[in-house]
Parts: C-alpha cells; sequence; structure tokens
C-alpha cells in the first residue's frame, strides 16, 4: 500500500490529547493521509513549510487509523504504556519492520530519532519513582507537542523515546533541535521544575539501514550526544560505532583492573598561597592498561559510570587514598589527602560511614581528609547534595566542590550547601593574566567565597605571572604544574624527607610530628 506507515490497529482515547493507542498485533492502514499540524512554534512550522515546499519531498506520511476493540480484550496486554500512554515498543518496532522492511519501504525516505532523558535518574532518586513517573508523562508530552500528534512514537525503555517522522533530512533535523530546546528548561510540575533535559539521535532511512539498524545507530547517536554533556542532536556517523566497540574493550578490561593491580594513585601538592609551602595533595587515579598504555581518566571514568563500574572503582580510590595517608602518618607526615567523589558515591547512603570506618580504621583524623565533588554534580540536585554534604560534615571531613565556574551555581545555593572550599576551575586560571573576563571571573568567585566563610583552591597554575596574581587578590591555595606534576607517594615522601634541609619548595612544618633524619627516612619517635 504505497501511503502506508504503519501496519497496525490503532484508535483515539475519547477526550485525551490526541495520543494514539494500538493493538500488538499490527495490521494495514487503509489509506495514507496528509502530514498533522505540526504543534511547534510560528517560525519552526514556517521554516518547515518552506522546506516541504522548496524540496517538494518531506509529506509526512500516516494512516487513517481505523477505530478497533481495545488489544486487552483480545491478547489480555495493554495496548500502551502505563506511564506516558504512548504505544508499546512491540507495537512500534513490529509497525516500522512492516513499514520499512517490506519491499524495501516502498521507496520511502524518512528519520527515525530517539531520544533520552538527560539527569533523569536523579529525580528518581531525589524525588521517588512515583514523581518519576510524572515527569516522564509530561516529558511525552512536549516531545508529543513538538513533533505531532499523529507522529509514532514510543517509549523504548526507562527514560528513552523512539519516534519516526517520515519527512526529508532537514526537517527532521529541525523538529530534533526543536525537541532538544523544547525540554532544555527542564519539565514543571505543580509549580516546581525537574531537570529533564534531552539527548536526541537521528537515523535515517534508508541510508542507515533497515528497522533493527535504525533504532540501534539513533540510539547510539544520542549516547554520543549524552557523552559530550547532553542537551542537543546528533545525526548517525559509523564513527560512532567505532567509538562504541572501544568504549565496550575499556569497560570490559577496566572490569578486570582492579585484580589485576593496574590501578595507581598519583598525588599532586596543594601550596599555601601565603608561605607557598606544601599544605597538602589531590589524590588522582591513573590505570595503566597493558596494550592501551596509561588511559586517561577523563577517558575511562565516564565510561565507569556508565558500565555501573564506579563503585568498585570508587570503592578502590577510598581505601587506598587512607592506606596511603596513614603510611604518612607512621612516618611522622601528617598531610591532609583529597579524593575525588563521584555523583554515585556521593549519593550512596552509607558512603559517609564507610568512610568514617575507614579513617577509624587506619587511626586518621577526619579534618585531614577532603572530599572533592564537581559543581555539576553538586548542582544536579541540591537537595540529595546538602544531605550528603551534611552527612560528611558530621563526621568531620572536609568537602570541597571541585572545577567551580564551570556550572550553574548561585549565591543562594552555596548558602545552602556546607562545603569549606571551592576549587576554581582552571579554564579561568589560564587565561586571567591576559583576559579581563577570566581576571574578572577569579575575583567574583573569591568575593563570593569570602562572604560564604569558604577557602578558595585555583587548580591549573603554570605561571609565576598567574602564581603572582592569584596572591594578590588574595587566594588560599595553589596547585599546578609550576609547583609539581602528580606523582607518586615514595616522590612525595623523599620530598618530604628533603624538606627541612632544602631551598627548594618546602613542606609546612606543622606536618611533621617529631621527627629525627636517620640517613634515608623519617623515623617516627615513640612519644607523640
Amino acid at each position: 500500500m504505497p501511503g502506508a506507515l504503519f501496519r497496525a490497529q490503532c484508535r483515539r482515547r475519547p477526550a485525551e490529547d490526541g495520543a494514539w493507542t494500538c493493538t500488538r498485533a499490527p495490521r494495514a492502514l487503509e489509506e495514507p493521509i496528509l502530514s498533522s499540524v505540526i504543534h511547534i512554534q510560528l517560525y519552526a512550522l514556517l521554516a518547515i513549510v518552506i522546506g516541504l515546499v522548496g524540496a517538494g519531498v518531506g509529506w509526512a506520511v500516516r494512516g487513517r487509523l481505523r477505530a478497533a476493540r481495545p488489544a486487552a480484550a483480545r491478547t489480555g496486554e495493554a495496548a500502551t504504556d502505563a506511564v506516558t500512554g504512548l504505544i508499546t515498543r512491540d507495537a512500534f518496532e513490529a509497525a516500522l519492520a512492516n513499514a520499512l522492511d517490506t519491499d524495501h519501504g516502498n521507496g520511502r525516505t524518512g528519520a527515525l530519532l530517539y531520544a533520552g532523558l538527560d539527569g533523569f535518574r536523579l529525580v528518581n532518586e531525589g524525588h521517588g519513582h512515583t514523581q518519576g513517573d510524572k515527569v516522564l508523562a509530561a516529558a511525552a508530552k512536549q516531545l508529543r507537542e513538538v513533533c505531532g500528534p499523529r507522529v509514532p512514537m514510543c517509549r523504548m525503555a526507562g527514560d528513552e523515546f523512539a519516534i519516526w517522522l517520515n519527512a526529508d533530512a532537514a526537517t527532521c533535523e529541525l523538529l530534533a533541535r526543536r525537541a532538544a530546546d523544547t525540554l532544555a528548561g527542564g519539565v514543571v510540575l505543580d509549580g516546581q521544575r525537574f531537570a529533564a533535559g534531552v539527548s536526541v539521535g537521528m537515523a535515517l532511512f534508508p541510508k542507515h539501514g533497515g528497522s533493527a539498524q535504525l533504532i540501534h545507530r539513533a540510539a547510539a547517536a544520542m549516547r554520543s550526544v549524552k557523552r559530550a554533556g547532553g542537551g542537543s542532536h546528533a545525526l548517525f556517523d559509523p564513527r560512532i560505532e567505532t567509538e562504541q566497540r572501544e568504549e565496550h574493550r575499556i569497560a570490559q578490561d577496566l572490569r578486570q583492573a582492579i585484580t589485576r593491580k593496574e590501578l595507581e594513585l598519583v598525588y599532586q601538592p596543594k601550596i599555601d598561597a601565603s608561605s607557598l609551602q606544601v599544605t597538602a595533595v589531590e589524590a588522582l587515579l591513573r590505570w595503566k592498561h597493558p596494550t592501551l598504555g596509561m588511559v586517561s581518566p577523563a577517558r575511562f571514568i565516564p565510561i565507569a559510570e556508565k558500565h555501573g563500574l564506579i563503585e568498585p572503582l570508587g570503592n578502590w580510590v577510598l581505601e587506598a587514598a587512607l592506606e596511603q595517608a596513614a603510611r604518612w602518618r607512621k612516618a611522622g607526615l601528617r598531610m591532609r589527602v583529597a579524593i575525588n567523589v563521584s555523583g554515585f558515591q556521593m549519593r550512596q547512603d552509607d558512603f559517609a560511614r564507610r568512610l568514617e570506618s575507614g579513617l577509624r580504621a587506619h587511626g586518621l583524623q577526619p579534618s585531614r581528609f577532603t572530599c572533592e565533588i564537581t559543581e555539576s554534580v553538586a548542582m544536579e540536585d541540591t537537595q540529595v547534595t546538602r544531605r550528603a554534604f551534611a552527612r560528611l560534615g558530621k563526621i568531620g571531613v572536609h568537602v570541597s566542590i571541585d572545577d567551580f565556574g564551570t556550572g550553574h551555581s548561585s549565591l543562594a545555593t552555596l548558602r545552602r550547601l556546607p562545603a569549606q572550599e571551592l576549587k576554581i576551575d582552571r579554564a579561568f586560571i589560564v587565561d586571567m593574566v591576559q583576559d579581563t573576563d577570566a581576571r574578572a571571573i577569579v575575583e567574583a568567585v573569591l568575593t563570593m567565597a569570602r562572604t560564604l566563610g569558604l577557602r578558595v583552591v585555583a587548580e591549573g597554575v603554570e605561571t609565576p605571572a598567574q602564581r603572582d596574581l592569584l596572591v594578590q587578590l588574595g587566594c588560599d591555595e595553589l596547585q599546578g604544574y609550576l609547583f609539581a606534576k602528580p606523582m607518586s607517594a615514595r616522590a612525595i615522601a623523599l620530598w618530604a624527607m628533603d624538606a627541612p634541609t632544602s631551598l627548594a619548595q618546602s613542606f609546612r612544618p606543622s606536618l611533621f610530628k617529631e621527627t629525627i633524619i636517620t640517613g634515608s627516612a623519617p623515623t617516627e619517635i615513640m612519644s607523640r
């Protein structure tokens, strides 16, 4: 049938928003109809009309859907998703296969959009699944309004949706962009705004394959958008599949990295800005892959988060940092140690308890331990963050907000977060000497921090000019290659051993207990 897109038996629900319900067993549509009015703002509608008229193509082929008795009466199964009211995944996939895989789609062109909500997990974790379901339904409704009431659309899984558009590539891309823009501001329910942006991937028919390949490749494009930060859209590119294969390989190897002892911690010193003496270190994770060599954390940490490996990695980092801090203490070096905490760890109810137990087991003071959490994670859900910060503060551990200036913090939000420290992102430090805007941001952060009683650390200090300006502006601590690159625990110990007699960069004297130098290493005196 030339005009049929989906072979499905469907009916409109009365007195509702124009959504369609479909049976589990698809059947042929009776006849084609012209495109329904796409519910988007006037300028977008005009752009579509111009594109369609100019190209002479892009009619959205739909069917005049016959009324049918409810599917549940015949199959005993629901024909629609219980949360969103959209057609089921099974019905969508079967109908898409019938429409596209038979006779090569009768020469038709179109695109499959695959949309995944950004940050939806935080809604479930912070507000419960009941509220999460309401957000899902509201997001589905907004997507429906963008694409039109008769466009075939289903909920694929969790917070992901598939949408078929029988239109030219330019029109489909316009709608993908519009979908991302529409949900950029989140979803508002009962006067409360929930962060629920959307990442959209797009695969073209027949260029990118049949129905099954379209779904797979549009989903791959969507995930590439998420890896880039989300809130946008992307067209499938064959390179995405290559990246995915590499990602799966890294994930598989990462599962074995701990048992194979391929992970290690290196430590970058933090320098007191007034005395230019070492006061603390930040523990940084490194992975020495047997064939790939050193794999950057920027590469494997997102993969670990995606594949459920961040918990064992985080646990390993925590225990390794505690063990090393205990070794330094035993040698007479009482130095503050900072670790980077993932959003997953921070939101675990028992993380603070496990950290407290580890500190006690190793005989360490909580006040000499810092948890660094990126600004973007801290601001994902301020209620969850506030509870997590409070638990850490209760046991005496310091909390630092890392990469500050790259997110969307406000003075009011920071007032409610019981943190002790801000770390200015290196992007502002690099340009602050030459760029007045970057310098103004650094000055604003320092002013805000002083107002809130927070310490400020500047990371990425690489030149004497940057150091001098930061000292002049009143920064508390400095960190960067100008002072030291990340180094092994042994290198830190050797540097500390030479500090009392060396004219080079020294450690703050208060970091040492009473020690004596016995030729090669500090030895702790029995009296404490």
